[in-house]
Formats: structure tokens, C-alpha cells, sequence
């Protein structure tokens, strides 16, 4: 058994030395150390040992194995420092070739309506505030004095995750959180992505971005609400732009109105864009409701605030002449170069 056990060692010790390449070695290691192997063979036959050669032969064994192990380590170490350096050999690069030409992508429309939306209103003081998309039904409908028995918090309506958490159908969430943390004067923009159960057409999307804006401090009016408005229609869609309100309901604002503007296409004579209207709707807004301002711990008494919102979408739409809102989706690039 011994001189058999010297056998394998001297030959699995010459075939590893002389080995060339990795896949070789590899063979090696099974055929002498696999669950077949010549080595594992040996140990399965001390059965017919005698108790006193059992010792002996497996002691003799495991320190075959142990060298043949440290071998191979060795070897497939020396192995792969070699194929290392023909690779670098065989694929040195040429710096001095030219390029493969780079395709620069650009700016989704959506993407630039809304940084051109934040310059906008950073240079009227504004600050951007931000907040998570899976809300708490809390502060998407309760804080907005939104109760349980609106029909916007029907399950047609909303996304649920469970009864309390709603992926936010608004960006007014965060206007509720940033008045629960903040004392006035507040005064931001909440940009970002809502959704909501509608059919996927030229107008509707179940995702989709808006902007919201929020001021609150002493004495604010609708006047302050309503200039706002036309400084920043006549920087978003050209200094000629005039606004217009029209009376709505908000649960969150009152007085609420809908704000339309002069179609910057045909100056308000009516084209296909504004369907012959002169006007186009743009955004919703008016006067943050009392029971807003309590539920978020601010003083109606002593405060007042504005707040309106609009689709990105929308202003895309209309800015760019986009008739579908589906191709602002869609990801196609033929579509996508022209902006």
C-alpha cells in the first residue's frame, strides 16, 4: 500500500510540474484528488487494512494529499501569472487611434420643462422640497382636508399598498409635511412623479409629473396668488402670456379657481392647439383651506397661503406641440431628438 501510495505522488508531482495550462491542471486536480480520484481510492480501501497499518497509511495519505493540494495552489498561481502576461502581450491598445463615435443623448422633454420650471422659481425666492411617492393616506387626503368619504380616496382612483399607504396621487403631501416641520414664512415647489387608476390615451397616463408651489406667511392674497402665476406664465411660455381665472373647487384650497392662459401659438384668436378657444387650461390653484393650515399646525388666524399645480405633462404638450401624451413615454429616439 505504501509503495502504491509513493507512485501516485511521484507521478501526480511530475504531471503538475510539466503542466502547461490551466484546464490541464485542472484535470489533474480531479484525477488525483476528486471523489473518484486515485488518492481517494486508497483511503476507501483501508477497510481490508489491519487495525495497526490504518493509522499508518491514512497519516501517509493525508500528508500526499496536503503536498499535492500545495502543488497545485503553486502551480495554478504560476499558471495565471503567465496567461496574464501574454494577454497583455497580445492586446496592447493603441492610444493614439481614433474613437469610435460617442452619441450624445440629451434632456427628456419632461426633464426640462421641469428644470426650467425650477429656475424659474428659485429666482423668485422659491426653494425646492421634495417627499416620498408611497405616502401615508394621512397627508396625501386627511392633512388636505380630504375625508374618508371623498370619491378621490376610492380604490378607482388611488393606488393603494395597504388601507393607510397610497402611492401619492398629488405632490401636496409634501407641502403638508414641510408645514409640519417648518414655521412660516414657507415658500417652495414640490416637483415630482404622482399616480393615479386612469386608462393609458392621448391625455391620461397612471403616472405621470406635476409641480406644486405653496406660500405661506402673513397677509398673503389672492393677489400675490395671481401674480405669481403671470410672471412665471410669461417666463415659461412667453412674455405676451396672459392668465385668466375660472371659479373651481379644491377640497384643500378656497377660494379655488382653474388658471388658463393665452394660447402662445395664435396670441389667443384661436388655433388647433387652444381646439379654437384662445386660452388653455394650465393648472388649478387658489387659497390654502383653514382646515389645512390647523391640521398642520399653523394659525389661520394669523396666516394665509396660495398654492397651485400643474402637470409637467401638460406644459410639454402644449409648449412643444405634442397632441399624445403617450409618446413622452414611449422612449422612442426618432421622437425623442427632436427636443
Amino acid at each position: 500500500m505504501k509503495d502504491k501510495i509513493e507512485k501516485i505522488r511521484e507521478n501526480s508531482i511530475k504531471e503538475i510540474t510539466d503542466c502547461k495550462e490551466i484546464v490541464t491542471l485542472n484535470e489533474l486536480k480531479v484525477k488525483y484528488l476528486g471523489k473518484k480520484g486515485e488518492l481517494t481510492l486508497v483511503l476507501r480501501g483501508m477497510g481490508a487494512l489491519s487495525p495497526e497499518e490504518r493509522p499508518i497509511i491514512g497519516s501517509l495519505v493525508n500528508q500526499v494529499r496536503d503536498e499535492l493540494e500545495s502543488c497545485i495552489s503553486q502551480k495554478e498561481k504560476e499558471l495565471e501569472k503567465k496567461e496574464l502576461l501574454e494577454k497583455l502581450k497580445n492586446e496592447n491598445i493603441d492610444v493614439t487611434e481614433p474613437s469610435k463615435k460617442v452619441e450624445l443623448g440629451s434632456l427628456h422633454p419632461i426633464t426640462q420643462i421641469i428644470d426650467e420650471v425650477k429656475e424659474i422659481f428659485l429666482g423668485m425666492g422659491y426653494e425646492i422640497a421634495d417627499g416620498p411617492e408611497v405616502e401615508k393616506a394621512i397627508y396625501n387626503f386627511d392633512k388636505l382636508n380630504t375625508p374618508p368619504d371623498h370619491p378621490a380616496r376610492d380604490i378607482q382612483d388611488t393606488f393603494y399598498i395597504t388601507d393607510d399607504i397610497v402611492l401619492r396621487s398629488q405632490t401636496s403631501p409634501v407641502q403638508a409635511r414641510v408645514m409640519e416641520q417648518q414655521k412660516p414664512p414657507i415658500k417652495i415647489i414640490c416637483p415630482g412623479a404622482v399616480y393615479r387608476s386612469d386608462s393609458v390615451d392621448a391625455t391620461h397616463s397612471p403616472v405621470f409629473h406635476q409641480i406644486e408651489g405653496l406660500v405661506v406667511d402673513k397677509n398673503v392674497t389672492m393677489t400675490d396668488l395671481k401674480g405669481t402665476l403671470e410672471m412665471f406664465a410669461k417666463k415659461c411660455l412667453g412674455e405676451n402670456t396672459r392668465i385668466r381665472f375660472r371659479p373651481h373647487h379644491f377640497p384643500f384650497t378656497e377660494p379655488s379657481a382653474e388658471a388658463d392662459v393665452s394660447c402662445f401659438v395664435c396670441g389667443g384668436k384661436g388655433c388647433k392647439v387652444c381646439k379654437q378657444e384662445g386660452w388653455i387650461e394650465l393648472l388649478g390653484c387658489g387659497m390654502v383651506h383653514p382646515n389645512v393650515l390647523k391640521n398642520c399646525g399653523i394659525d389661520p388666524e394669523i396666516y394665509s397661503g396660495f398654492a397651485f399645480g400643474f402637470g409637467v405633462e401638460r406644459i410639454a404638450m402644449a409648449k412643444f406641440g405634442i397632441e399624445d401624451m403617450r409618446l413622452l413615454f414611449e422612449n422612442d429616439v426618432r421622437f425623442l431628438k427632436q427636443f
